[in-house]
């Protein structure tokens, strides 16, 4: 008999929503193509049915057409590319999660007092890029806390954190540069939906012989839900969909843990349980979500 126990709270945070929303309001408001700065949110399923739809993807403001209108994407983006589009004339429109747009404030505020700002989060990622682009601060790699008291040449500390980072390693890499700085201020910005979803796969983790993540490699939160069930002692894989279940992971085991990202479509959810074909499907319980935000003014309409 084969059971999954299916992880709650997971799938579409609210930041991911409006993003989402964002697009597809921009496509009926403007018209196709409206092009999108760096994926609008890490997942290529949700990619691909907006680019169905008209949108453009690209990586840089300059291959967009002078007078076009362009999305930034959900993990925010620094202010040169805000100059790129206003030299070429663009209209855009900026889904960035607000809860991004609060750590950039934080970042813009406490180098205004003079504070020496680090940022705890994974260099190169798209949210990393656009928080180090408001302010010049100090990148403390998540994880890698080696080098820590070497970065800070500061007495006046403030830390910011990604949003969507582990928690149990972000309070290790706080934790390093307290010892240091111990009156260092600590604004730890991992959001809720990542919060909330690292706290179920725990509860998961312990009941289940397999975790089935499933979202995007490039996913951070994706990654995190994944090496908090490999923390806990299961074996955990993180796949795109249906299509990259192996059988032979399923050898030996009872009882399958699914959860999803917050980038994550229910549909693929969906589609991994009908090819797991369980005898039986417990949903657990847990953190209940009711956070929405405001769209774009110039959307509301």
């Amino acid at each position: 008999m084969l059971e999954v126990i299916l992880s709650s709270p997971r799938g579409f945070c609210a930041g991911v929503v409006r993003a989402i929303d964002v697009v597809e309001l921009c496509l009926k408001k403007y018209g196709p193509p409206v092009y999108v700065k760096h994926q609008i949110v890490h997942n290529p399923y949700v990619v691909a049915e907006l680019e169905e739809k008209g949108a453009i993807t690209v990586e840089d403001v300059s291959e967009i057409p002078e007078g076009s209108t362009v999305v930034f994407s959900a993990h925010g983006s620094p202010p040169e590319d805000f100059k790129a589009a206003q030299s070429r004339k663009l209209n855009v429109i900026d889904a960035v999660c607000p809860l991004v747009t609060r750590v950039h404030n934080e970042a813009k505020k406490y180098y205004k007092e003079g504070k020496q700002v680090l940022l705890v989060g994974h260099k190169g990622h798209q949210e990393v890029k656009g928080t180090m682009g408001q302010v010049p601060m100090t990148l403390v790699d998540d994880g890698d806390d080696s080098k820590i008291p070497d970065l800070i040449s500061s007495a006046d500390v403030a830390v910011l954190t990604q949003t969507t980072l582990s928690v149990g390693d972000t309070q290790r890499s706080i934790g390093e540069i307290l010892a240091t700085r111990p009156e260092a201020i600590i604004r730890n910005d991992i959001c809720y939906a990542t919060t909330n979803r690292q706290e179920a796969v725990t509860k998961m983790a312990p009941v289940v012989d397999l975790v089935l993540v499933i979202g995007a490699q490039n996913s951070s939160n994706c990654n995190r839900l994944r090496e908090v069930a490999e923390g806990l002692g299961v074996t955990s894989y993180l796949i795109n969909g249906p299509q990259e279940v192996e059988k032979t992971w399923l050898d030996g085991c009872s009882k399958i843990g699914v959860t999803s990202g917050a980038s994550t479509p229910e549909i693929l959810v969906e589609e991994v349980i009908n090819i797991l074909a369980p005898d039986k499907v417990t949903y657990l319980t847990g953190a209940d979500e009711d956070v929405a935000f405001t769209l774009p003014k110039v959307l509301r309409q």
